[in-house]
């Protein structure tokens, strides 16, 4: 890997546009603005993957990041060895091209097959409902990524519902119940404490 190495978050901001990386690491205490507000500026033009590595460990803090347009969020200290494996998984996610190419997704025995709006557990066919089908397309997209309450309140049932937890956790259990082999011990569709769910194991 080959590191560019910036100072603030203005001189990240335009790194960000000249050296064109894979991936950034953004610190959110910076000396001249908020690590949220690089976030939030290079989302303004830019889907690169973003990793928060921050001293900040409150779950609030976390939350703001993610929802800013963070793909993940490691708090110091942490180990060089899990900082290596995020990176590598954010970089296959973005190789993947999963929003934009892939029609056909799987992850353990599930594959997902986005243009024919199916889903196969073993090769049956799994019925969803609509709001199912939403949710586990929002998470493929995302695959690899922790994704808020509020995002996929905001992605699955709009805007008005941004504040309505309970939704998305009765939704969730329905669609592990039909696609995890343990629902209480899921090996795909886990649990970010206090922030929201990830989807792992997409190949």
């Amino acid at each position: 890997m080959r590191v560019v190495e910036t100072e603030t978050g203005e001189q990240g901001l335009a790194a960000a546009a000249t050296a064109r990386p894979d991936l950034m690491i953004v610190d959110l205490g910076l000396p001249d603005m908020d690590g949220l507000d690089v976030i939030r500026q290079l989302r303004g033009w830019s889907t690169i993957p973003i990793l928060v590595l921050s001293g900040r460990t409150r779950e609030d803090d976390k939350i703001a990041a993610l929802d800013a347009g963070a793909d993940d969020y490691l708090t110091k200290p942490f180990g060089m060895g899990e900082l290596l494996a995020r990176i590598r998984a954010l970089l296959r996610r973005q190789n993947r091209s999963i929003a934009a190419d892939s029609t056909s997704v799987s992850f353990g025995a599930i594959t997902v097959d986005l243009a024919a709006r199916r889903v196969h557990v073993n090769d049956g066919v799994v019925h969803l409902t609509p709001i199912e089908y939403r949710l586990l397309v929002a998470l493929v997209r995302h695959a690899g990524c922790v994704l808020t309450h509020r995002q996929l309140l905001q992605e699955v049932w709009g805007p008005a519902h941004a504040e309505s937890p309970q939704y998305l956790r009765t939704y969730m259990g329905h669609l592990r119940h039909k696609l995890e082999r343990d629902p209480a011990q899921p090996e795909y569709i886990v649990t970010e404490t206090g922030i929201g769910y990830r989807l792992i194991g997409v190949r």
